[in-house]
């Protein structure tokens, strides 16, 4: 009868058990040295181990003829053990015996003395799973075991056991195996079993197990199904995932901003049955090493890549910027999250690698000045009042100006008060206004001597520039709210009195483009006489 590799090849010593050479020897030494404790907690990611050495473990300590802590595997006990034909080693799913009853099996089942072994052995797997009213029943019996009883706790989510668990355990964390470990496993097994494996193949599988020889083994299995002959191309064929040459030609698009070739690629891919996600996660890999190469300044030590990439990525990184390298990263492995959610996956993909293959359309400009879109607007009404204003006279100008000038007792402001005259538009940059960074305290200042109506400048920002403050508001009762003398005033004297200086007040409400009245454009309708100004505020008279 045939047996998969990963059952088949399963590490029967400890010697056997790679990368985790930190908890073996541990465990070696204890049983030799007959210090075992009475609880174990092995927690660390699928297929790290941590089942495979509980039950080498629980062979050693029982073992007639132990060498060095390690089981013998050929006496009695050794190959009952391995049969799991030996009754003094219990294994329990905690996945599907959770409840409290089946743990108060387990404590009635551990008052008797082992038949067969110097030890009776439980192993919990995912222990985890087990409900909050089966941990209290195993706490006690984990406090105060029977001295023929030991028991080792395995998971892959310590997070979840409780503390008073954790505390009456001895915890093993196992490592992700290193993919060169893994390789050179793969490499040893395939000499001994009927197909042949190339070094690049090995690695690849090593790669795509993420750390987990279970995993690794199991896709090796799935590639000697589909050839004798395993090279690079038949782990791409069998396990459905992108073959290199297609990682890096996306990769190349993404630099080039196209997306054209990137959505045909694509195409391709999901054309030959290529799995999204597995496609999703070797560019996440690839840009990782892309972002390590970048930030080492051309180290590859910590590269998990075939020697034959190197000088593809060596070349690619002269297309891409670290920032640009970090932004792809992140939005590639969100897309790969959000792909177990999505109704199509070939479209969330599709759009995916649109947006990283599309220009950015600008950048917002610093929170210290008029935002960009403020300032192209601004720009242009500019343009046109510089043009018109050309055409106009200065005594005209003068006299549309102090027209202008509103009071609601259609009064001129005094003169020395009317400080418009100073103002040449044209020699205005939009740039040039900064913000106000005390407007905030002139708002409170402005609260303290008029709180009914202050409110009207709630979230409002002002810009300023020599003697010229801009103020901008989303309040469309701006205007109506400050006709009042005595508001004007108020709002005057807040300004002196927090800046320390006056201002021509020009005012915005920042609304609908149809309703919204520019600066500029009210000052060119004033000049012409066109209508009534509801944005330019002199001096002291908004």
């Amino acid at each position: 009868m045939y047996k998969a590799l990963y059952t088949k090849w399963r590490p029967k010593s400890f010697d056997d058990v790679i990368s985790q050479s930190h908890i073996t020897v541990t465990l070696c030494n204890q049983i030799k040295n007959n210090r075992t404790a009475h609880a174990y907690l092995f927690t660390g990611s699928r297929g790290t181990g941590k089942t495979t050495c509980a039950r080498i473990f629980a062979k050693a300590i029982n073992c007639t003829d132990a060498q060095n802590g390690n089981p013998c595997n050929n006496c009695e006990v050794c190959n009952d053990a391995d049969d799991f034909a030996l009754s003094d080693i219990i294994e329990i799913d905690a996945a599907s015996n959770n409840g409290v009853d089946d743990i108060r099996d387990l404590r009635e089942g551990a008052l008797f003395t082992p038949q067969r072994c110097r030890y009776k052995i439980y192993i919990i797997d995912e222990v985890h799973m087990l409900s909050v009213s089966a941990f209290n029943a195993l706490l006690k019996l984990l406090e105060e075991p029977p001295a023929h009883v030991k028991f080792i706790l395995a998971t892959t989510e310590v997070h979840k056991i409780p503390q008073t668990i954790l505390s009456r355990c001895q915890r093993f964390d196992f490592r992700r195996i290193l993919p060169r470990d893994i390789a050179d496993r793969l490499l040893y097994i395939a000499e001994n079993e009927d197909f042949s494996l190339t070094p690049d193949a090995a690695m690849r599988i090593a790669s795509l197990a993420d750390g987990g020889m279970r995993d690794a083994l199991s896709l090796l299995d799935q590639c000697a199904a589909f050839s004798d002959n395993i090279d690079s191309d038949t782990v791409a064929n069998a396990a459905g995932v992108a073959g290199r040459e297609y990682l890096f030609d996306i990769m190349k698009s993404v630099a080039q901003k196209d997306a054209a070739k990137a959505l045909d690629i694509i195409s391709g891919l999901y054309a030959k049955s290529k799995d999204m996600q597995r496609l999703c996660a070797d560019l996440v890999t690839q840009y990782r090493n892309l972002m390590l190469l970048k930030a080492s300044n051309g180290d590859s030590s910590l590269l998990d890549c075939m020697p034959d990439e190197l000088d593809i990525l060596n070349e690619l990184s002269k297309d891409y910027s670290l920032s640009t390298i970090i932004s792809v990263l992140g939005e590639i492995s969100s897309c790969a999250d959000s792909l177990v959610r999505a109704v199509n996956k070939r479209a969330h993909v599709e759009m995916c690698f649109i947006r990283l293959s599309t220009e950015n359309a600008g950048t917002q400009s610093s929170s210290s000045s008029v935002d960009s879109s403020e300032i192209d607007e601004i720009k242009s009404r500019i343009d046109v009042l510089e043009r018109r204003i050309a055409q106009m006279s200065n005594a005209t100008l003068a006299s549309a100006a102090q027209s202008a000038t509103f009071t609601p007792e259609k009064q001129a402001a005094p003169k020395e008060e009317n400080s418009e005259t100073q103002v040449d538009l044209s020699k205005i940059s939009p740039q040039d206004f900064k913000r106000v960074d005390r407007w905030n305290e002139v708002i409170d200042e402005f609260f303290r001597t008029s709180p009914s109506v202050a409110g009207s400048l709630d979230g409002s920002a002002a810009y300023a520039y020599e003697n010229i403050m801009l103020i901008i508001t989303k309040n469309p009762f701006f205007m109506q709210l400050f006709k009042a003398p005595e508001n004007k005033a108020a709002l005057s004297e807040s300004i002196k009195a927090v800046l320390g200086k006056q201002y021509i007040i020009r005012a915005k409400v920042k609304a609908a483009q149809s309703a919204t009245v520019d600066k500029s454009e009210a000052f060119v309708k004033n000049a012409q006489a066109s209508g009534i100004p509801t944005e330019i505020i002199p001096e002291g008279r908004i």
